[in-house]
């Protein structure tokens, strides 16, 4: 089953999109953002509206004028259509605006207190962080890091001010570029992604139907324990006394962990065991020659 973390592929495992709508960009220009809207529920995943794949890299970005005016946009059209739960997915975003330029673009933010309003992101990052944390990432010089971040300060004072929120208390506020902090203050409910994404496809029944579970990604490290998929995968195998195994690109040795109850067993990787060179070229096949072999050896043990 397909999985995420309440960022960047959370719209795809939600049933994918049945709208399109054309928005503002991150650097204002019209772009087609595609979103849901299923009964009563809206999902927005940031990305597609205000993300920095639409501008192509950070060294294309403008880190200091990049808005999150998009998601405004497709956040005012759900209401428009009479949601009562909005879903916003955050990751992969081009912008530290702290969600000022989605606040302007919902006609009416009142509408909004009649809505379940639910945030998911994977981060703990405090709003006045956001610019130091991310917007090199996204482009910002060392000199844009400090004006983005005086911004984020006067922010946290307009936001106390205007709609009685001190989002500079909010554990997660700076996700997006402080897009989350902003979205707080109009009502949103901070969520971790990845525990929204498993109760909308009913990952805890299917894993205590399950005998063994096999999840995997990239590379595992620290950081997947950390609000993602293979940690949370993990941790919901392990809740239910299930076995779990992990199959992976490969693995960082420097591992952080001193619990060896949350490491899946075994913890393969296909580098290891294929080659470097194999699992670049031809990941699926090792992909699939390595679950195999796991199967064998579990039915086999």
């Amino acid at each position: 089953m397909a999985l995420a973390d309440g960022g960047e592929g959370t719209l795809d495992v939600l049933g994918g999109p049945n709208r399109e709508s054309v928005v503002t960009g991150p650097l204002g220009k019209p772009v087609k953002a595609q979103w849901r809207f299923q009964g009563d529920t809206a999902v927005i995943e940031m990305a597609r509206a205000s993300g920095l794949s639409i501008v192509g890299d950070a060294q294309h970005n403008d880190a200091v004028a990049a808005s999150t005016t998009g998601t405004g946009e497709l956040i005012d059209k759900a209401l428009d259509l009479g949601a009562r739960r909005i879903i916003v997915c955050l990751g992969g975003s081009a912008t530290t605006d702290g969600g000022l330029g989605a606040i302007r673009a919902i006609r009416s933010p009142a509408r909004l207190k009649a809505v379940d309003f639910l945030i998911a992101c994977d981060v703990t990052t405090q709003f006045v962080d956001a610019a130091v944390v991310f917007g090199p990432q996204k482009g910002a010089t060392a000199s844009q890091v400090r004006l983005l971040t005086g911004r984020l300060e006067r922010l946290i004072q307009m936001y106390r001010e205007n709609y009685g929120v001190d989002v500079s208390k909010i554990e997660g506020a700076g996700a997006a570029g402080g897009l989350a902090g902003g979205l707080v203050a109009l009502g949103g409910k901070l969520i971790p992604g990845f525990e929204m994404v498993a109760d909308e496809a009913n990952l805890h029944d299917r894993v205590a139907q399950a005998d063994l579970v096999i999840t995997g990604e990239g590379q595992i490290d620290h950081t997947s324990y950390d609000g993602k998929v293979v940690g949370g995968v993990i941790d919901t195998a392990h809740h239910f006394n299930k076995s779990v195994a992990a199959i992976v690109g490969s693995i960082d040795f420097e591992l952080v962990t001193d619990d060896a109850l949350i490491r899946p067993n075994p913890l393969l990787a296909i580098s290891d065991i294929y080659g470097r060179e194999k699992a670049m070229n031809e990941p699926l096949w090792c992909i699939e020659h390595a679950t195999l072999e796991l199967l064998r050896n579990y039915v086999v043990n």
